[in-house]
């Protein structure tokens, strides 16, 4: 899934970026409110993190600014201020939840996780197709019984794979979401992740559940 960060102080965005990358999310970081518009709208992010004091214009304006352009992305509203106001300020300028600082990294996860659950196409906590199950709170795969290792970015695309299960998704599509804005989309990395992902999930199982729409992209379902 990808992750944008607005957050102006470096040290508490490079702590928060850390975290969510070890956690297999792709993260892009901005430290303006402008340039959190400008990037909310122009690629597509499951969560927006998005601070409450910033330079250029507020959380606040961000928030309502996007609802206003009809981005629908969920927004978790970090901020300092502990008075309920503020938080009834964010919440109707268009956030979806809120966290005061400073918090802990265990509770962020846990509320990013309860935002896809709820703007994703499945309320499972273990998302299954056949006889493959992924659990994204333990992050362990399995298939068969067996348990999958995967690495960070092959989780990462499955995930996004089985999210959108029966759909074809393409390969820009695959792209926005399990790597950031600094990715060079003139690689075939897409391509290997897939192949590798194949090798661990459908060589040795049936039915195969990693389809290829040709000159389109990749479609999860059973064969």
């Amino acid at each position: 899934m990808r992750i944008l960060v607005v957050e102006d102080h470096e040290s508490v965005a490079r702590f928060i970026v850390k975290g969510l990358r070890e956690e297999s999310y792709a993260v892009d970081v901005v430290g303006d409110g402008l340039e959190a518009v400008r990037a909310a709208r122009l690629a597509e992010y499951d969560v927006i993190v998005l601070d409450v004091n910033l330079p250029g214009i507020s959380g606040f304006e961000v928030a309502s600014r996007l609802r206003g352009h009809k981005v629908g992305t969920p927004i978790l509203m970090l901020t300092a201020r502990e008075r309920v106001e503020d938080r009834v300020q964010g919440l109707d300028a268009g956030a979806d939840d809120y966290l005061v600082k400073p918090f802990a990294f265990a509770e962020l996860l846990a509320r990013i996780r309860a935002l896809l659950r709820r703007s994703g196409p499945s309320q499972a906590t273990v998302m299954r197709l056949a006889d493959l199950a992924l659990d994204p709170i333990t992050r362990e795969v399995t298939r068969g019984g067996n348990r999958i290792e995967l690495t960070n970015r092959e989780y990462s695309l499955l995930e996004f794979l089985l999210r959108n299960q029966g759909r074809i998704v393409t390969r820009t599509s695959i792209i926005e979401h399990v790597w950031d804005m600094h990715f060079d989309s003139g690689t075939n990395l897409v391509d290997v992740y897939v192949r590798h992902l194949r090798a661990k999930l459908d060589e040795t199982y049936t039915p195969k559940l990693i389809q290829t729409v040709r000159g389109v992209g990749y479609v999860m379902r059973e064969e």
